[in-house]
């Protein structure tokens, strides 16, 4: 019995894993889903017909208290959207880097004058092309959006770049 059991997942994944392939991801979340139900079911039934179904009962009432606690832990839900490759708002990562431009331009549309684009990149009102090339590449490097910086101060490095190597010219 255990031996049919094994060979119908195999072949379960191996179907699945070669069309997956062929999916957009749009189409890719639908079916993550689907599986994910599908796979619960399949544990369900499982535990059912074993009868264990006493350990799935003693987990939902273990996870009871923890419902308490959903509103504190849903906070963590913009982080959960960035792993899975979406922003804040849903968008995907390349409606993203549109965003991204939207918040770059209205965060430059102030006029930054030469000593806070200094403070900005922490260097010298007197300094040279090479050192501010530098310091605002170590500053992205460590702020960038795609690393888990934001899009204002990324927005206000570029812009202080900008303005330092403007007043040099």
């Amino acid at each position: 019995m255990h031996w049919i059991l094994g060979i119908a997942l195999t072949a379960g994944a191996f179907i699945v894993l070669k069309q997956w392939g062929a999916l957009t991801p749009e189409k890719k979340k639908a079916a993550t889903w689907k599986i994910v139900l599908v796979a619960g079911g399949a544990l369900l039934l499982f535990m059912v017909l074993t009868g264990r179904v006493h350990v799935l009962t003693a987990a939902v009432a273990a996870l009871l208290p923890l419902l308490r606690k959903l509103p504190a832990l849903l906070r963590f839900a913009p982080m959960v959207g960035r792993v899975f490759g979406q922003g804040p708002g849903g968008d995907s990562q390349g409606d993203k880097e549109s965003a991204t431009g939207y918040n770059q331009a209205q965060a430059s549309s102030g006029n930054m004058s030469l000593k806070e684009a200094c403070e900005v990149l922490g260097v010298t009102p007197g300094c040279t092309r090479e050192e501010i090339i530098q310091a605002h590449r170590r500053l992205i490097q460590k702020l960038h959006p795609d690393r888990g910086g934001n899009d204002y101060l990324a927005a206000k490095i570029n812009e202080a770049k900008a303005v330092l190597l403007k007043g040099q010219a």
